[in-house]
């Protein structure tokens, strides 16, 4: 069965066969969602089904991790509480997790900056701790920015930069500064991967929740810090980072460099929206947009 033949019925006979405590509370899907597709399952859960992805691993790692992850964050995340089977009638993985409230970041905006900054700092100084030894390792990404030069050249090069006004070498210049940095030389510490726009929710003009935790890994902070300028508005990166303290030139450096490439992908993702492509985000090329020109404004 594919993603698009998911619907409301079945998500029920998923939860009478495998959680029949739980299968009487309302249903309603929620709209986005591109790996997973999520339903609300009352007021507190949501379903999250597999979707575009097969691979179980991203639902199988957020359902050992963050339990353990999430006594310690100041900002809610979503906590796995029950486990999907796969089965004749769904053949992917699904999982009951806690429904963290709040607007996707890529639907509305944060109005309060120097709040929402401290909050932002205060939530990676607390994941950012040394992952134990058994904790997943960074994959296709994750790695160095010297190592994910292909995939940058490969947004650069498919995302339309003359409508936009961003000179190619500006884009550039900022990524050679990343990968021309040394390693992370501290240990290995948790790192959600996939800070966008689209894995933050906020209310009341400000941060109220991190979600969507499937790339997980133990590797370089940088990955998460480029959310200074991915998800803030401009002039709170460097009260982020005041807040943040921890992170070297270098390691500031790095961040740039990926929170670059980010936003092409988002800008990217927005072109194929507007084309109809199959994945596209129409909402994510503005937002890439903008987080593009912060990146280049920054010094």
């Amino acid at each position: 069965m594919t993603g698009s033949e998911v619907d409301a019925d079945l998500v029920r006979d998923l939860l009478r066969e495998q959680h029949p405590d739980l299968a009487h509370l309302p249903l309603r899907e929620v709209a986005g969602g591109w790996g997973n597709q999520m339903w609300r399952l009352g007021d507190d859960l949501a379903v999250r089904m597999q979707r575009m992805d097969d691979n179980p691993g991203p639902q199988l790692k957020e359902r050992r991790w963050l339990p353990l992850l999430a006594s310690r964050l100041p900002l809610p995340i979503p906590v796995p509480v029950r486990s999907g089977e796969p089965s004749e009638r769904f053949a992917k993985l699904w999982t009951v997790m806690t429904w963290v409230a709040g607007t996707p970041l890529d639907q509305a905006a944060i109005d309060h900056g120097d709040h929402a900054a401290d909050l932002l700092a205060a939530f990676l100084r607390a994941l950012h701790v040394e992952a134990p030894a058994d904790a997943p390792v960074a994959s296709d990404f994750g790695t160095h920015p010297k190592h994910s030069r292909d995939g940058f050249e490969r947004f650069l090069s498919a995302v339309d930069l003359k409508s936009s006004g961003f000179a190619a070498a500006d884009i550039r210049a900022v990524w050679n500064e990343a990968a021309a940095t040394p390693e992370w030389p501290g240990p290995p510490v948790w790192v959600h991967g996939d800070l966008h726009p689209a894995n933050v929710v906020v209310a009341g003009g400000t941060l109220a929740g991190i979600v969507d935790f499937g790339a997980l890994f133990a590797g370089d902070p940088a990955w998460d810090l480029g959310a200074a300028w991915l998800l803030l508005p401009s002039g709170s990166a460097a009260r982020f980072f005041e807040s943040y303290a921890r992170a070297d030139e270098a390691t500031i450096r790095r961040a740039r460099g990926l929170a670059a490439m980010k936003s092409l992908f988002l800008m990217l993702m927005g072109q194929n929206g507007d084309r109809g492509l199959p994945g596209g985000k129409p909402n994510w090329g503005p937002v890439g947009r903008s987080a593009l020109d912060r990146v280049l404004k920054a010094v």
